[in-house]
């Protein structure tokens, strides 16, 4: 049984709501892109974080690869990527990426990575390597990074710039008020000057940012964080579900469901406020089919 709070659906008996169906994928997808990138020896987000659209992405050619390791030296209350001492840098994995990118045939690779604080660029060296040898062996295949704060050193954001990936995404995760306590080591207004400055370096790429909804934010700060978003120049905005990866403690549990109508209410809001591309549903991930941003974004701008 459920309870509603201004049309929102509040979780009483921990099954999610009928609108999370969806499509089972092929299980040979699934086993095939999980066994080659284990032998490879990478880490994807779509594993790591436990994603629900997994299946989905691998079919459409997209996959979001996880460098620097598996292990954050951050302790985000939403996420489910392990925290902890982080592992030495593999100077080698950049090459790595770029063989499975072109093993996999991916027309559109998003690279992630855990937050590595302990690294003086905060591993901005090993994406732009990343970029390069991807570019260097696969010409043709459309690159997104979606970077940490790096500690909101500019010239880490430099070096991101300069190398020119067709989109760059850093996520707000949340909005102002809840931000502290969901992300206790970032910070809202460095992230959005984070977001800022990369547009301003370099205004060709596409800037892109996520958050969540159902920690317990209200419509208004919602609309808060985008008008934040957009102002900081952001051209690519996805909202979706919060969903507890764990029910351990250090996880935050979810405090409200939102119905698909109100999500797609969020984005024609986030339409209006100027955004080139807006991907909002229950389901949606900052990197999920991450193809479908790049392009609606490259249509906008070749029409003017």
């Amino acid at each position: 049984m459920a309870c509603m709070v201004d049309d929102i659906l509040v979780p009483e008996t921990g099954r999610l709501p009928s609108w999370f169906n969806q499509k089972i994928p092929d299980a040979n997808t699934i086993r095939e892109m999980k066994k080659r990138f284990s032998a490879s020896g990478l880490h994807t987000v779509c594993e790591s974080a436990f994603c629900p659209n997994m299946g989905t992405c691998w079919e459409e050619g997209v996959a979001t690869f996880m460098i620097l390791g598996e292990i954050c030296t951050r302790s985000c209350r939403f996420c489910a990527v392990k925290t902890g001492q982080p592992m030495a840098v593999d100077f080698d994995e950049p090459r790595k990426v770029a063989l499975a990118v072109e093993e996999l045939g991916l027309r559109y690779a998003v690279i992630t990575s855990v937050t590595r604080d302990d690294l003086d660029d905060g591993g901005a060296r090993q994406f732009v390597e990343t970029v390069k040898r991807i570019r260097k062996i696969n010409p043709k295949t459309r690159i997104e990074v979606l970077v940490p704060d790096f500690s909101g050193k500019l010239e880490s954001l430099r070096k991101m710039a300069e190398v020119k990936p067709e989109v760059i995404g850093h996520n707000i995760e949340t909005v102002r008020r809840l931000s502290p306590a969901i992300r206790p080591q970032a910070d809202y207004d460095r992230s959005l000057k984070v977001l800022e400055n990369l547009k301003q370096l370099e205004p060709s790429i596409f800037v892109k940012s996520s958050f969540m909804v159902g920690l317990g934010e209200t419509d208004e700060e919602i609309v808060e964080v985008m008008k934040d978003l957009a102002h900081a120049g952001c051209d690519i905005l996805t909202i979706g579900q919060y969903l507890a990866p764990t029910q351990l403690k250090r996880h935050l549990q979810v405090q409200r469901f939102v119905p698909p109508e109100k999500f797609e209410v969020y984005k024609q809001r986030g339409l209006k406020f100027g955004f080139k591309h807006v991907m909002s549903a229950p389901l949606v991930r900052s990197s999920y089919i991450a193809e479908h941003g790049f392009k609606e974004c490259s249509k906008k701008i070749a029409s003017r």
